[in-house]
């Protein structure tokens, strides 16, 4: 349960998770990190010793995004995932779309909670870029595996109260969406984009904090799960259904 070190690439929580299995321990990461930047040193170091890694907190907080693909829907081959899944940004673009001032919206996300004293790493894109590459590098094996320095970023500093309004002019709102998707076995794409989303879509619907992601399967279609109104509890559950995870036998 350490926090997401960035400029670090997620070293230090990498080598607690290293030890731990080197140790014949099972592992829980609430941490993105490790997920992002060495998820398939530390699944195959897991494989070796016969322990188990999971990280269903490390995305939509309690949401069982992992479990879902991974044990609901067997048999299914995953296409793309796009996803609004950092909710300072949505926060901060909702309160734009009222009229507030970006420094005004990131003043109240913080008074919230939601954001960091220094909130960079959500307004230029790097905490969506570490989910979209711990989401890839999971879900879309074999062969995935993205950094989240590869992902294409838009800063959400590019936002101006016209682009906002011209957006709306159309019928449409500001979304920063994730995605990561295969084009061929041994590549991934990842973007974080800011995108013009219709009304019409769920992903326009998602307000404050909450957060959504769409999965594109082979033979399931399109699915669709959204997170309303997170709070600490819903990412304590995240741990808690990882435990009974382990419990059950991996």
């Amino acid at each position: 349960m350490t926090p997401l070190d960035i400029p670090g690439r997620g070293a230090a929580a990498i080598s607690h998770i290293r030890m731990a299995l080197e140790d014949g321990s099972d592992v829980i990461t609430c941490n993105k990190g490790p997920v992002a930047w060495a998820w398939h040193e530390l699944r195959e170091l897991a494989y070796e010793r016969q322990r188990a890694i999971v990280c269903e907190t490390t995305v939509m907080d309690g949401v069982p995004v992992f479990n879902l693909v991974q044990r609901c829907l067997r048999g299914n081959r995953l296409l793309k995932i796009e996803g609004i899944l950092n909710s300072t940004t949505n926060y901060v673009l909702g309160e734009m779309d009222r009229g507030v001032s970006l420094e005004s919206a990131v003043a109240g996300a913080q008074r919230l909670g939601v954001a960091e004293a220094d909130p960079s790493n959500d307004l230029e894109g790097w905490d969506a870029a570490v989910k979209v590459s711990a989401l890839a590098n999971v879900l879309l094996a074999p062969g995935a595996e993205l950094r989240p320095e590869k992902v294409e970023r838009e800063s959400l500093l590019a936002v101006t109260p016209e682009r906002i309004r011209e957006a709306a002019a159309r019928g449409a709102r500001l979304k920063v969406v994730c995605e990561a998707f295969r084009e061929d076995y041994h590549r991934v794409t990842g973007r974080v984009k800011i995108r013009e989303i219709p009304l019409s879509d769920p992903f326009a619907l998602v307000s404050g904090t909450s957060s959504i992601l769409r999965l594109t399967t082979d033979i399931a279609g399109k699915i669709v799960v959204t997170e309303e109104e997170p709070d600490l509890s819903t990412t304590a559950y995240g741990v808690i259904s990882d435990l009974f995870r382990l419990r059950e036998g991996w």
